[in-house]
């Protein structure tokens, strides 16, 4: 077993030994198998600044890894008979509008609830300028609109999750962070385990966040918030998520086994189809096993935590800068520590564009916003969705359907539309269980001077409490956004007449996504913005003040 255990180490060495620089931020991991610590170690720098190294007890953000804990304080607060999660989110905090429905605090949960969120809304409108305290709440209050009916499907909302803290603070009548020390971290024996609500605070042996400068050194990573609350506020150590992961898949100390069917319990959509995201985990198969696993990122770093329960396998990665991918690393320490032997067959391997030379395209519906790039990746076919701006995800073929594979499970399959001459002319994209037909763009895009007429002005939108104000400057279309706290640029390409995409013109812009414009008499009346996770965001042109008048829908 020795012998075993030092040639797996050996490869993990392997693995992570490119992060073990003296002049970088880098990263922590550990790696227990049937609760014996096989790995444990930290490379690179916590604090560019002082020279301080990573080691395992250097405590990092862990990001969205927080979720799960938000959910768990939640059902405990149920058993205390304290809250319902099946009672509408506006019966704790009735001040919230309601618009398509009152999403249940479960359906917050799963992100199924339907609402848009404060920081994607925050960073679309004013980049990383930090929001005021009390703007995270304001931004869902003044909403007038909502990504979706509650229960149709599934947009990850961090927003959610906060208005899930409030609720727990309302219910338990302390502050949020008080009630995971106390029921939570205290009980399990996490001490280096805390909700800290912004980066303004110096906690002891805390890494710095790093980000990238353009320049090739770094700047501090802030979140953009004086008040992240149970969307992503929790700074740990390996040991501590150690700790953590053997309770997740082990004997329970904390809540009841009903609370913890729940946790574990996916959702269903309102197309019957089964979602990937329980309460703040996710369960999805790597080739012959399953990971339960929550990935987590923050402004300057990221983080991956899973264990395969079956095999008692628990990972935790860490990072505060360094350009590493945790949920890859995690997944690769997972194959070298099961093996070939347990692991079974390699995962099936994304299409040859050889094979499908008429796919390759741009697809978009004015209807519902959605965009859709297939496109060559080293030979093999993949995809970009909304312009998120992510690497490509990989196409793979199913007996029935291309499936997009975005390494979390979830399920989005193309259905290609063709001509009689073979050429492919729209595609059916049914992302959880709904179906919106995308038609197949000009290959060849408008030309600027074309789609600019009329469309530079100022706009404003009440949703974002943002203003636009778009124009050519030196043969490029810009659009400037100023926001609550501060602005961003953004440089417009157009795809077709009417639609461009957006993406970021400076190192403050950390959003893209589609925009899709409305005209009357040939000027640009208003426009609608669809995101990852902002949809039929409308912004309407000011003519001296006032904002233009224009009726019905701009999807019509």
């Amino acid at each position: 077993m020795k012998k075993y255990s030092q040639a797996i180490v050996e490869r993990l060495d392997a693995l992570f030994e490119r992060f073990n620089k003296g002049d970088e931020p880098g990263l922590v991991v550990a790696v227990a198998h049937r609760d014996e610590i096989l790995y444990r170690r930290g490379f690179g720098l916590a604090s560019l600044e002082h020279g301080v190294i990573n080691t395992p007890a250097t405590r990092l953000r862990i990001g969205s890894t927080s979720k799960q804990f938000t959910c768990l304080a939640a059902l405990l607060l149920a058993e205390d008979g304290k809250l319902d999660i099946d009672a509408g989110i506006r019966t704790y905090l009735p001040e919230l509008p309601l618009l398509a429905g009152d999403p249940t605090l479960r359906q917050l949960m799963t992100h199924t609830g339907g609402y848009r969120c404060y920081l994607d809304l925050t960073l679309l409108a004013q980049g990383v300028a930090t929001l005021p305290r009390g703007g995270a709440l304001a931004a869902e209050l003044r909403q007038s609109d909502v990504n979706f009916a509650p229960g149709e499907r599934m947009i990850y909302c961090n927003g959610g999750y906060h208005l899930l803290s409030l609720a727990i603070e309302r219910a338990s009548g302390i502050p949020f962070a008080t009630f995971l020390k106390e029921r939570i971290f205290d009980v399990m024996g996490m001490v280096d385990t805390e909700s800290v609500a912004d980066d303004m605070q110096i906690r002891p042996r805390m890494a710095t966040q790093h980000v990238p400068d353009g320049k090739g050194g770094f700047m501090r990573g802030l979140f953009p918030t004086w008040e992240v609350l149970g969307e992503g506020g929790i700074v740990s150590t390996v040991d501590d998520m150690l700790l953590w992961l053997a309770h997740l898949r082990g004997p329970k100390r904390l809540g009841s086994e009903a609370s913890w069917r729940q946790m574990l319990t996916m959702p269903r959509y309102s197309s019957g189809a089964e979602g990937v995201y329980a309460l703040g985990l996710m369960r999805t198969p790597h080739r012959d096993v399953e990971l339960l696993h929550h990935a987590g990122g923050v402004f300057g770093g990221a983080c991956q935590m899973l264990t395969v329960q079956r095999h008692a396998l628990d990972v935790i990665i860490l990072t505060n800068g360094t350009a590493a991918d945790p949920v890859e690393l995690a997944t690769q320490v997972v194959d070298i520590v099961l093996g070939e032997s347990i692991l079974g067959a390699q995962p099936a391997a994304p299409l040859h564009t050889a094979e499908h030379e008429t796919l390759p395209g741009k697809y978009h519906s004015r209807e519902s916003g959605a965009y859709c790039v297939i496109g060559d990746h080293d030979g093999r076919l993949s995809v970009s969705l909304h312009n998120a701006g992510q690497m490509p995800l990989p196409l793979i073929q199913t007996s029935t359907a291309l499936q997009v594979v975005d390494g979390t499970g979830a399920t989005c399959l193309i259905r290609t539309c063709t001509s009689p001459e073979g050429r492919v002319t729209a595609i059916e994209l049914v992302d959880c269980g709904h179906v919106q037909t995308l038609q197949r763009l000009p290959d060849d895009a408008p030309r600027l001077s074309d789609v600019s007429q009329g469309l530079a002005g100022r706009y404003y939108s009440s949703d974002a409490a943002a203003r636009a104000t778009i124009a050519v400057q030196n043969d490029e279309l810009i659009m400037k956004m100023d926001g609550v706290a501060g602005s961003v640029t953004y440089l417009l390409e157009p795809v077709d007449h009417d639609v461009f995409t957006f993406a970021p013109a400076g190192p403050l812009a950390v959003i893209r996504g589609v925009l899709t414009v409305e005209r009357s008499a040939g000027l640009a009346v208003r426009f609608r913005i669809d995101t990852a996770r902002t949809r039929n965001l409308n912004f309407t042109r000011e003519i001296q003040g006032q904002e233009y008048k224009t009726h019905g829908d701009i999807r019509q």
